[in-house]
């Protein structure tokens, strides 16, 4: 049911020097802090995981993921009865888009994120990468890492 996603083809020297800009999705799917919880959760099952929350401006506001609604669940509470405000992850871990794919790759592995938002200078989220797309670059690029 997921939709094929057109990725560029980036010729590169090594894994590490590459940036998230070159292989991060651009078309983030996103919610506002009012959005129901049961809404998020039908968008999760779609495989997301997690979805970026955010503010007026798309500033970067918090992350919902499956672990924070069964958190709600789990306390409780009605998935129709809570917003993303009151379930997300508020300041989540961003990187920006400059970053290397082997800073990348140390962020991703100490902190078991799947998922991560890449925002601008002024927290707009821009786009989002996920570990998958890590390990797909790194296949792509035949393992060759940096010297």
């Amino acid at each position: 049911m997921g939709k094929m996603k057109k990725k560029r083809v980036v010729k590169v020297k090594d894994f590490d020097s590459m940036t998230v800009s070159q292989i991060m999705e651009i078309d983030v799917q996103s919610v506002p802090l009012q959005m129901k919880g049961d809404m998020i959760a039908a968008l999760l099952v779609e495989e997301l995981g997690a979805v970026p929350v955010v503010e007026k401006g798309r500033k970067l506001a918090g992350i919902g993921s499956e672990h924070d609604l069964l958190a709600a669940v789990d306390d409780g509470h009605q998935l129709g009865a809570v917003r993303a405000k009151d379930v997300m992850t508020a300041n989540p871990y961003s990187v920006r888009a400059e970053t290397t794919l082997g800073t990348l790759l140390h962020v991703l592995r100490a902190s078991d994120l799947v998922r991560v938002p890449v925002v601008d200078a002024k927290d707009k989220l821009i786009g989002i990468i996920a570990r998958h797309d890590v390990l797909r670059t790194y296949l792509a690029t035949g393992g060759k890492r940096e010297q």
